[in-house]
């Protein structure tokens, strides 16, 4: 949404972002109601903003974090939104592809996705279970974290997946790496 979504706080951050989900989309000959599933890592205005662009596709998020209560006393999504509440890890197609691994932490039922491609590898998004790379080197929780030990525990999860994976991390808010990726309507096979 090129004027973001006006959070129902006006204190809190009102996110932007120029190029729309449905922009980048269309370059790459993509409908919104092509979408069959759709996963957030969690719950923050930053990372659900476009979920009601797909009304009809299957929410893939965790128990945790679709009951976790939000403090202005609304549902984090649509009530008629189709969802599958997930206990713990998830994969996605059934072919280890795709796999949600559940990584509270950063929030109670925070989710980071393994993707499995056929060029490019293995690639683990870390959604904000880690924010930069300094943390991750470092083993730096985060701040706005709700469990510190959960982080922790997940961190270790992450770099356990990447070793057996042989993946590459990508952190979601790393800049300087972010810049260095190809984006939309580039790809990754």
């Amino acid at each position: 949404m090129p004027d973001g979504q006006a959070p129902p706080d006006p204190r809190m951050t009102h996110w932007r972002r120029p190029k729309t989900l449905i922009s980048q989309f269309e370059l790459l000959g993509v409908k919104p109601a092509d979408i069959k599933y759709l996963a957030v890592s969690h719950t923050h205005p930053d990372h659900i903003g476009n979920v009601e662009l797909f009304p009809q596709a299957m929410l893939l998020v965790q128990r945790a974090e679709y009951e976790w209560p939000n403090p202005l006393g609304v549902g984090r999504f649509k009530p008629e939104h189709p969802v599958t509440k997930l206990e713990g890890d998830h994969d996605v197609f059934g072919d280890g592809s795709v796999t949600i691994i559940a990584t509270p932490g950063h929030t109670p039922g925070h989710q980071s996705l393994l993707v499995k491609l056929p060029k490019t590898g293995a690639l683990v998004l870390s959604g904000d279970a880690v924010h930069f790379k300094s943390n991750w080197e470092n083993r730096g929780v985060p701040s706005g974290n709700t469990d510190k030990d959960k982080t922790l525990a997940s961190m270790q999860r992450i770099s356990d997946v990447l070793a057996k994976e042989k993946a590459q991390l990508w952190i979601n808010h790393d800049k300087a790496q972010r810049d260095s990726l190809e984006m939309a309507p580039a790809y990754y096979e």
